[in-house]
């Protein structure tokens, strides 16, 4: 940077007093002392004023100065760089612990939020589970058979919310450490949404118009199923008791495009971006709930090199819309091949 600095002033000392370099070449110090270490950055303030010693305070081409003010000129700017230099590397480098210690700060509020999440989350199911069991062995002979098949339901109901949570986490802390990378292989959509709206249990009602001309997708169907069942749980969470949910799955041009629509509140244009963070929660949602369902979407999609958004419908509630590029494929030509 110095260099080529020097370089194009030397090339147009017509324009350029020795006086004015001094000047750029400071200021070259110091942006190189706001992108590199401390070293280099002292080799450039040094070799700066080496260079303008040399190539343009009179006499030039000589490190020999007759002028007493350009002496003292030359031993100001040397010691202004060499200070510069390191009070904005020094700034630069607290700026940095700062940032480090946000940081910490912000993970530290994270996590304790994700754990008092937790808490009410998995002990709920926990408990009902707990509950159910000891009912029943405590009491089997005096229940009806209705009263035992409700009670069934409930740990199986538990079961599954405490398994989701569980894979949540899990597949959250493989995105963590990098090892989570899709499997790929050829998968009918429409078989794998009827298995994630068997899966919800719900009073709800899931509607899905399966096209019977839609290609075989190559996708991780582990994946996909995760992002559904994600995204349909959450549809169920936040939009009102018997509204209908309707899930879409199209083609164009080697991409996989499905789409969740719900007819809930929808939610305002800020946090449309923000619910996709780790984490993070709708102000006033209901209790409970980790804030990784969403965050764990946009991981699985993105493993897949497509893109995930949401917006609000203008009849009210919210779209989902996933897009995955993909091979796709027809029976027939599989056989064929």
């Amino acid at each position: 940077m110095v260099l080529l600095v020097s370089i194009s002033c030397y090339l147009s000392t017509d324009l350029f007093g020795y006086k004015t370099v001094a000047l750029l070449l400071l200021m070259t110090v110091s942006l190189s002392a706001m992108l590199f270490d401390i070293l280099p950055v002292l080799i450039a303030s040094t070799a700066s004023a080496l260079i303008w010693n040399f190539f343009f305070i009179p006499p030039t081409f000589t490190f020999h100065i007759d002028n007493t003010e350009d002496s003292l000129m030359f031993l100001l700017y040397f010691v202004i760089a060499s200070i510069h230099a390191v009070l904005t590397f020094k700034i630069r480098e607290e700026e940095k612990k700062s940032r480090i210690k946000d940081e910490k700060e912000k993970s530290i509020q994270l996590y304790n939020i994700l754990l008092n999440s937790l808490s009410h989350e998995l002990r709920t199911p926990i408990s009902t589970i707990i509950g159910s069991v000891d009912t029943l062995q405590e009491h089997k002979d005096k229940l009806s058979l209705s009263n035992q098949h409700e009670l069934l339901n409930q740990i199986e109901t538990a079961s599954l919310r405490l398994n989701r949570q569980v894979e949540n986490l899990l597949n959250m802390s493989r995105f963590e450490t990098g090892m989570l990378q899709p499997k790929l292989d050829w998968c009918d959509i429409n078989e794998l949404i009827h298995d994630v709206i068997q899966k919800a249990a719900s009073t709800h009602r899931i509607l899905f118009n399966a096209d019977e001309h839609i290609p075989l997708f190559k996708l991780d169907r582990g994946f996909i199923e995760q992002v559904l069942q994600n995204l349909v749980h959450n549809a169920i969470q936040y939009t009102p008791e018997n509204s209908c949910i309707t899930i879409s799955a199209s083609h164009a041009t080697d991409c996989c495009i499905l789409g969740i629509h719900d007819e809930g509140k929808g939610m305002e244009e800020k946090e449309l971006l923000l619910v996709f963070e780790k984490f993070y929660r709708l102000p006033n949602s209901k209790t409970g709930g980790s804030g990784l369902g969403l965050s764990i979407v946009r991981g699985f999609v993105e493993a897949h090199n497509g893109s995930v958004s949401l917006n609000n419908n203008a009849a009210g509630g919210l779209t989902c819309t996933i897009r995955i590029p993909s091979e796709t494929s027809y029976v027939t030509n599989l056989k064929n091949e």
